[in-house]
């Protein structure tokens, strides 16, 4: 019997994540482009320059209906006719505000690009903002709070953020506002929202796919180059401040057969230099299901289907005021609340006194550093890292120079970052679950002062 010859693997090319084009519509959009090959899909994503923060007092929630009311029409088409022609376009849009701003994303067939963007320039110059659909929004708005105030998992990040930021700051709030602020909303103040904050000035757009068949430049011209307003600086970042004492709240859910964990702190941001040790260092603490916590707490005890540890971004700026959410979130049968959380101590005592293996660092290194060509292979993905990077006012490189930095960092750099990153004397540890069960196993832990408020 004849085969044919085994087929050989080729030499691996190297790879880098991909560099933009930066530039300036005479607007004053800015504009990053990537050239993707053969990515048929393109990515388009906008910052607007309308952060959290900028929100009036009493209306916490505006930015969010704003942002949902880009989809509901505009001085061309209706809130019906607005969505038919997405649909004609085989084009999504969606929109989100979060505490650096509001960001739109339209992902189109590179064939319907130019009408998909005049779309979108509609809905970015010309919003309808109707009252009838701001009220809409607002009943639908109304109608997601109890349902996430019943998730344990979004009931624990509402109280971490109430507990880690003064009552002063935004931060410290819900990002999409409460049954009270969310009820003032109107189309008036949507309107106003929108007036003082969206502008193309401080705005910038992130176009990523295959753009080689594509007249860019008078696709863009034609609508996004179209969009005018005032000129404005940008808005100055205040400082994030932060109250990480150690001590534990419990959030009573009577007879919850499960503990909510998420433990947290506020850290540095993406502009320190020891980011890159510290997603690595903490990717080796919870990252994977190889992690030491999931190794303790879910393979050697059972008490859990997996934990994890992260660092998320708040706000990032150059000058040092920005922070990130360093935290451990999981679940735990309620019995074995105590004992999960005397062992997840442990595991960061160990830590801090033993530090990570070379092992460890390798295979994390291999995880977040060897995936990521798979990570990035559609354009939605490049234009998503783009559009974080402006958000947090980081170079265009950025990503390729953590990359080449994490490959670079050693075992005990590593373990440095992730023992700061999570002091076990100065972690403040909320708990969703029976407090009739979990108080007195939690106090005698010593982890600090326990309070119990209502679920």
């Amino acid at each position: 019997m004849t085969f044919h010859p085994r087929p050989q693997a080729g030499e691996p090319t190297p790879w880098a994540f991909p560099a933009p084009n930066r530039s300036t519509l005479p607007n004053g959009l800015t504009l990053l482009t990537c050239h993707r090959p053969g990515q048929q899909v393109v990515a388009v994503e906008v910052h607007l320059d309308a952060p959290l923060d900028a929100e009036p007092a009493g209306l916490d929630g505006v930015a969010t209906i704003m942002a949902r009311a880009f989809n509901e029409g505009t001085d061309n088409h209706s809130a019906e006719d607005f969505a038919a022609e997405l649909e004609r376009c085989g084009a999504t849009m969606d929109a989100v505000a979060d505490h650096p701003g509001v960001r739109v994303s339209l992902e189109v067939p590179v064939s319907r690009l130019p009408r998909a963007l005049g779309l979108l320039a509609d809905a970015l110059r010309a919003p309808a903002f109707d009252g009838a659909e701001v009220g809409r929004l607002v009943r639908n708005r109304l109608d997601e709070i109890p349902h996430e105030q019943a998730n344990p998992a979004r009931r624990a990040a509402k109280q971490l953020s109430k507990e880690l930021f003064p009552a002063t700051a935004r931060m410290s709030r819900p990002r999409q506002g409460t049954e009270e602020t969310v009820a003032g909303i109107d189309a008036a103040a949507v309107r106003a929202f929108y007036d003082a904050h969206v502008r193309p000035a401080t705005a910038v757009a992130v176009v990523v796919g295959d753009l080689e068949d594509v007249d860019l430049d008078k696709a863009l011209a034609e609508t996004l180059g179209a969009w005018t307003g005032s000129t404005a600086e940008p808005r100055p970042v205040p400082p994030v401040t932060a109250d990480d004492t150690g001590r534990v709240v419990i959030v009573d859910r009577p007879g919850a057969v499960q503990t909510q964990l998420l433990i947290g702190r506020v850290g540095p941001d993406r502009h320190d230099r020891v980011w890159a040790a510290q997603v690595l260092g903490t990717y080796c603490l919870g990252g994977t299901l190889t992690s030491r916590l999931d190794r303790v707490l879910r393979e050697e005890k059972g008490y859990t289907y997996g934990v994890r540890a992260f660092g998320q971004v708040l706000r990032s700026a150059p000058d040092g005021t920005g922070a990130a959410m360093l935290a451990i979130s999981g679940s735990v049968d309620t019995p074995n609340t105590g004992p999960a959380l005397d062992d997840l101590w442990t595991v960061l005592r160990t830590l801090a006194e033993g530090g990570l293996t070379d092992a460890e660092r390798d295979v994390a290194v291999q995880n977040l550093v060897g995936v990521a060509p798979l990570k990035y292979e559609t354009a939605a993905a490049v234009a998503s890292t783009l559009a974080d990077q402006v958000e947090q006012h980081l170079p265009d490189d950025f990503q390729a120079q953590l990359y080449a930095r994490l490959a670079e960092t050693g075992t005990v750099e590593a373990t440095a970052a992730v023992v700061n990153a999570f002091p076990a004397d100065r972690l403040v540890t909320v708990l969703v679950g029976d407090a009739a069960q979990i108080a007195e196993p939690v106090r005698a832990l010593g982890i600090g002062e326990v309070t119990v408020v209502g679920g």
